[in-house]
């Protein structure tokens, strides 16, 4: 297991919108982009293997800006294509704060960035003991029909709590502000409140009636 010691000060960034990444679980990327390909084989060349996955703002008065709150992933598998590309796995590690860029020659981002307060993201997997699983299988099955997706249910149902709760967050096609949130909840019971309000809000057409939790 990651010790918070271990976690550096600096850490290369991938900026990519609606791309959510969780600390326990695994975020599969394709890379194609020059500047991408150059990070990852820096990256690979330290012992931590991370890669700082943040949400960018989607605001035309800032551009480049991005949320100062992202999950870091350990690269844990890759594999090259004919053409050249990569497609790797991020095993998240844990969130981190965004202190300030780091000017430099690559030609990817690089922060300084903080570990502290997100203690529990190192520690044990996380439980949902409130969590109603028939109320939220219910709810879900709603979105998912509304939305023609398609799951492996028996899985979903089989799943441990941290397992499902981010999955979900990380595979349901929200906006890239809603993913942010489920980045920053404080918990897993936070993070699946917030899973939940944000089906019934998708579900009532993005009205702001009451929404249930």
């Amino acid at each position: 297991m990651t010790r918070k010691t271990d976690l550096p000060e600096t850490i290369a960034v991938f900026p990519l919108p609606g791309a959510l990444l969780l600390p326990r679980s695994r975020l599969p990327l394709h890379l194609f982009e020059p500047r991408y390909l150059a990070m990852l084989e820096d990256v690979l060349k330290t012992p931590h293997r991370l890669i700082g996955m943040v949400q960018p703002y989607d605001a035309p008065d800032s551009p480049g800006q991005v949320h100062s709150i992202g999950c870091a992933g350990r690269v844990t598998a890759f594999s090259e294509t004919e053409d050249g590309r990569y497609m790797i796995t991020l095993s998240g590690q844990s969130r981190f704060r965004i202190k300030e860029e780091v000017e430099g020659f690559t030609p990817y981002r690089r922060f300084k960035v903080n570990w502290d307060g997100f203690d529990r993201d190192l520690g044990p997997t996380e439980k949902d003991t409130s969590l109603d699983r028939d109320k939220f299988f219910a709810i879900l099955a709603r979105f998912f029909d509304d939305r023609g997706l398609e799951t492996d249910w028996e899985s979903l149902r089989e799943a441990e709590d941290e397992l499902l709760i981010n999955s979900l967050s990380m595979l349901c096609p929200f906006a890239p502000e809603d993913k942010q949130a489920l980045l920053e909840a404080p918990s897993l019971v936070t993070r699946r409140e917030t899973l939940v309000t944000l089906i019934e809000f998708a579900l009532r057409g993005g009205t702001d009636e009451e929404v249930m939790q």
